[in-house]
């Protein structure tokens, strides 16, 4: 059994709507059929049906989307499919039987369509091998739709629901099925007679029929258009319809690759910068054109089914050998909101397996694998061939300097928006060394958003996804680069090398959590509200169009961290890495992982947010089995620990996690050094640090929203025990116990995870009070900043690794500059007044006063130059 089968996300009913065309809304009000109601009609399918039934139905198994059609059981129901063939209805009766439904193969009462049967069809397979040449399409519509609009115009009782359904054979085999199957997979084309029986015997065990919501013909007829008008329409709507599930269930009609790459050359940009490439190199056009060339086809993915399809069955054994399972959360209602749009998949990059697992796990649901942004770095012999075939096209880290390649690589990425194609791309950049997010790039939002601007054709809707492990494959690697040693290149050899020691691991289990989409319409409506809808031309750079770029790529951040998986590991990393030698006894460690996850009830993130469901003891034990965790017996109870390295490499686990415990964090902290503090003081300092936080940890919330998540964690500390309420007045004094008492344990435990985010802050700010205003710039602090953090944790205690990472620090100084507490002068030197040193003084409610004094004692001086000698 399949991991990804271990949690199964009901699909949704696909609609049909453009508004003001015949439609049907996706969550109908008419009841379900009630059990045992016998359906409108009677009668026997026809003996020819009950045979060839029998004897197809061995070769047949139906995944029926949804489980259950909403249709008014007092109405009759005629079905339409995409094209006629005997194979399809004969998928369809069984997917009717199985479903409850009345039989597409027993007429309506008058049989109004005509053929003695309740479906119709709009095509017919096959119609160009016609053997008279006169029968070769020659009809412009469906003959049995037309009679039966024209049924209820003769009869105003009449009121027919017509259900369009999908059928898909072969769309996702089992790993028992042969390669020779993949040939005869659902595609485009419609194929002859011979071809879909192979496909039937070969992969009818593996077939989906989607059921839509029923459109009501008598809505329809009464719109009171022409007849032949009302069926054009109605036929145009239900090919809409039937493109776009067969969009989201196989992919795009894929044009080959080199259609596309000829495409990429002929467009007007590309052909503007070639002729400037020729004219900076002096040379012909024709060298130019091959230059664009060259890099189209290094660019462009060669998607392939048959390879996906292989590479499905083969990662199937990979996953349940390295996992104990992967979780998907939210898929139904990612289902509901993508038909109709131009997906954009922004997952979070934390692994090299996060390319494979999402692909993978979307075409095992059912959903087209995207055409997915890879770094260069990734086409290696073999593999990128494979990867390409794959989907996945590939960049280069910079594109500066060549704006040729610049050139290409937009118009591709413009081409694939324009085709309807989804994608996949990591905003962050790179995978996360850390554990946290990475401050995201903008640049491909960038060419994604002015490509819809260029051709404004289908809605897109970015989604956002966060994937969360138990433990990394990379781990060992991102210990030595976190310590200081360069990053390896990627080799097919370490690749193959490395292959054997990754199967005989156990990484425990994944978990895959859809977040809240992002529809690109209504950031656009807020923060474009003079757009017209209108194409806007490539070489036109709108004033809003950068701020729109910036919103969207802060808000995919914050939405990947709303829906933010909380496992096992996380739990403990949180606990454990809090104590000096990363240890805790047995029950100090249930009682901390219990407290942790009562927070996370009590105080929701989200609500996509997802917690571990087991008990403290299962984790506990769930962590010795994959080797994160040591017991160590003793007579007055188990100690459990981990060592140096893991510690390491729990510290990226715990920053997983650390945003969705900030506003407990900030009120533990105060009370690190403090036994007593007014409510009002935690307010006041909790809404001056807000805006760093909410930069470096992209939470959701406003100040004031922020500052009631602070009242209310406050709240919870006094239910619990861990904090005290001083006299009557609920506004007034709040009091921790006093002496090394479990709940004082607790507390500083809660507390321990954002201390070092506010020690790097308070290194900042000394390091530029030390030196004055008008001596540092952004620059210069960023590295005196690195230093003294380095120099301190040499020194004292050894810190998390991104405590001296100089983009933490990057994003504090340039945030402290939005809120003008520091600006440059005309040599670009940070100046600021007194309101920085109130900011130090207030330092003392969070840091006790020997870290305080240490810090100030390591923050470096810059080095002055020296005086050129008098005389």
């Amino acid at each position: 059994m399949s991991p990804m089968s271990k949690q199964n996300s009901r699909p949704e009913q696909g609609e049909l709507l453009p508004s003001g065309e015949a439609s049907a809304p996706a969550s109908s009000p008419l009841p379900p059929t009630p059990a045992g109601r016998p359906p409108v009609r009677q009668g026997r399918r026809p003996l020819w049906a009950r045979l060839l039934g029998r004897l197809i139905e061995p070769w047949l198994g139906l995944k029926i989307e949804p489980e259950q059609l909403q249709h008014d059981p007092a109405q009759p129901v005629v079905y339409v499919l995409e094209d006629y063939g005997l194979s399809n209805a004969l998928i369809l009766d069984k997917a009717c039987r199985d479903a409850g439904l009345p039989s597409p193969l027993v007429p309506l009462p008058g049989d109004p369509t005509g053929r003695k049967r309740a479906y119709v069809a709009l095509s017919r397979r096959s119609s160009n091998n016609a053997l008279i040449p006169e029968q070769r399409g020659a009809r412009t519509h469906s003959d049995s739709l037309a009679r039966l609009l024209q049924a209820h115009r003769a009869n105003p009782a009449l009121d027919v629901q017509l259900v369009p359904v999908s059928i898909f054979v072969g769309r996702a085999p089992d790993k028992q099925s042969g390669w020779f199957a993949v040939l005869f997979s659902e595609n485009w084309a419609l194929v002859g007679r011979f071809r879909r029986l192979l496909a039937v015997l070969l992969n009818g065990r593996d077939s989906i029929v989607r059921f839509a919501a029923p459109i009501s013909l008598r809505q329809t007829v009464d719109e009171g258009l022409e007849p032949e008008r009302t069926v054009r329409k109605l036929q145009r709507v239900l090919r809409a319809h039937f493109r776009r599930i067969r969009e989201s269930i196989i992919g795009p009609d894929l044009s080959t690759r080199r259609l596309l790459v000829d495409k990429v050359l002929e467009a007007d940009t590309v052909r503007e910068a070639i002729a400037a490439q020729a004219k900076r190199d002096n040379s012909k056009p024709t060298d130019a054109w091959k230059k664009a060339q060259g890099y189209a086809w290094e660019i462009a993915a060669d998607y392939s089914t048959p390879v996906v399809r292989s590479a499905s069955f083969l990662l199937s054994h990979v996953w349940n050998r390295i996992y104990a399972g992967v979780l998907v959360h939210h898929l139904d209602k990612f289902k509901e909101a993508a038909p109709g749009h131009e997906v954009v998949y922004v997952p979070s990059h934390r692994s090299h397996m996060d390319y494979l697992l999402l692909s993978y796990l979307l075409y095992d649901r059912g959903i087209v694998p995207p055409h997915i942004f890879a770094g260069i770095n990734l086409n290696l012999p073999v593999v990128g061939t494979l990867l390409r075939k794959g989907g996945a096209f590939f960049a280069r880290r910079s594109f500066r300097g060549n704006p040729l390649y610049s050139a290409v690589f937009s118009e591709y990425m413009a081409q694939l928006v324009s085709g309807g194609y989804s994608i996949e791309y990591f905003v962050e950049g790179g995978r996360s060394r850390t554990g946290r997010l990475l401050q995201p790039k903008g640049g491909v939002i960038s060419m994604t958003l002015r490509a819809f601007l260029r051709q404004p054709r289908k809605p897109v809707l970015f989604q956002p996804i966060y994937i969360g492990y138990e433990k990394l494959m990379e781990g060992n690697s991102y210990l030595d680069e976190l310590s200081g040693r360069p990053k390896e290149k990627e080799s097919i050899w370490a690749l193959l090398w490395g292959i054997p020691k990754v199967l005989k691991q156990n990484y425990g289990q994944v978990v895959v959590n859809f977040g809240e989409p992002i529809a690109l319409n209504d950031v656009l409506a807020e923060h474009a509200p003079e757009w017209d809808g209108r194409p806007v031309p490539e070489d036109e750079k709108p004033a809003w169009l950068m701020k729109t770029v910036d919103t969207l790529a802060q808000n995919i951040n914050v939405h990947v961290n709303a829906a933010a998986d909380v496992n096992p590991i996380n739990l403990l990393a949180l606990a454990l890495l809090s104590t000096p030698k990363h240890a805790m006894g047995e029950a100090d460690l249930i009682a901390q992982i219990e407290l942790c996850k009562k927070l996370l009830v009590e105080m929701p993130y989200s609500d996509r947010v997802t917690v571990t469901p087991h008990s403290p003891e299962r984790i506990i034990a769930h962590a010795e089995e994959i080797n994160v965790l040591t017991r160590v017996k003793h007579p007055l109870g188990d100690v459990l620990s981990v060592s140096g390295d893991t510690a390491v490499l729990l510290s990226y686990f715990r920053n997983n996690v650390l945003h969705l415990f900030t506003a407990s964090s900030w009120v533990a902290c105060c009370f690190q050094n403090n036994r007593r503090m007014s409510r009002a003081g935690l307010l006041r300092l909790g809404r001056g640090l807000y805006p760093f936080l909410q930069q470096e940890l992209f939470l959701p919330w406003t100040e004031d929203e922020f500052a009631a998540r602070i009242e209310q964690t406050i709240n919870v500390f006094v239910r619990e025990g861990l904090l005290q309420q001083v006299g009557e007045d609920e506004g007034g004094m709040l009091a921790r116990s006093t002496g090394q008492t479990d709940e004082v344990f607790r507390l500083r435990a809660i507390g321990h995870s954002l201390q070092q985010a506010f020690e790097r802050y308070y290194i900042a700010i000394s390091v530029l009070v030390k030196n004055g205003p008008g001596v540092l710039g952004a620059a210069e602090l960023e590295s005196l900043c690195q230093q003294a953090a380095q120099r301190l944790s040499l020194l004292y205690a050894p810190a998390a690794p991104e405590f001296f990472d100089k983009t933490l620090f990057r994003g504090f100084i340039q945030k402290m500059r939005e809120l003008r507490l520091v600006w440059p002068d005309e040599n670009s030197k940070l100046l600021f007044d007194e309101r920085l040193d109130a900011w130090a003084k207030d330092a003392k409610f969070i840091l006790g006063r020997e870290l305080r004094h240490t810090i100030e004692r390591v923050s470096p001086e810059a080095v002055k130059p020296e005086e050129p000698a008098a005389g």
